[in-house]
C-alpha cells in the first residue's frame, strides 16, 4: 500500500500547523522581548553568546542561528551600539572577530532569562514532560529529513522547481 497520498494528507497538515505554529512563537517572542528593546535575533545572540564565557565568531553565530553572517552583522551592530557585545580581535586568526558579552550584557540576560523560562513553560501547559521529550525528539528526525531532502541532487530545492 503507497503510504503517499496525491493530495494533502495528515502529514502535510501537520507540517502547516508546525509552520504557523513557528510563527505564532515568533511573533509572541517579538512582543516578549520588545520591553528590553531587543528582537528576538538579538536575545538569540545574547544567549548563545552567555552559553559560551570565551565568545563566537560571527562564523560561529551565523551556523548557530542558521542565518547569513551580514545579518549577523547588523545585529552585532546594533548590539555594540547598546554596549550588550562586542568584537575583539582573534588570536587564531586576524581575519576574524571573537564575539563576546560585556557584563552589561551578561546582566541583561540574566535578567531576562527567569522571565523567558516562565514564558516558555506556560506555552507548553498541558504537555508531559515525556510528550516534550518525544516532540523532541519527532521534530528532530523531521528537521534532519528536510535537510537531507533539501540536500538531494534532485531536489527540487537544487533544480529551482516548484514544489506546488
Amino acid at each position: 500500500m503507497n503510504d503517499a497520498p496525491d493530495g494533502p494528507g495528515p502529514r502535510y497538515q501537520a507540517l502547516i500547523e508546525l509552520l504557523q505554529t513557528a510563527e505564532a512563537l515568533w511573533n509572541a517572542s517579538r512582543v516578549f522581548f520588545a520591553r528590553w528593546d531587543l528582537s528576538p535575533s538579538q536575545f538569540n545572540i545574547l544567549s548563545l553568546l552567555h552559553d559560551q564565557p570565551g565568545g563566537c565568531t560571527q562564523i560561529e553565530l551565523s551556523r548557530r542561528l542558521i542565518m547569513h553572517r551580514s545579518n549577523v552583522t547588523g545585529l552585532l551592530d546594533r548590539l555594540e551600539a547598546r554596549g550588550l557585545a562586542r568584537r575583539q580581535n582573534n588570536p587564531a586568526d586576524r581575519r576574524a572577530f571573537i564575539v563576546v558579552l560585556t557584563p552589561a550584557g551578561k546582566k541583561l540576560v540574566r535578567q531576562i532569562q527567569p522571565h523567558y523560562y516562565r514564558a516558555a513553560e506556560a506555552v507548553w501547559t498541558g504537555v508531559t514532560i515525556s510528550r516534550a521529550r518525544q516532540l523532541v525528539s519527532e521534530l528532530t528526525a523531521v528537521s534532519a529529513k528536510a535537510e537531507r531532502i533539501a540536500a538531494a541532487p534532485d531536489s527540487p530545492a537544487k533544480s529551482g522547481a516548484n514544489p506546488r
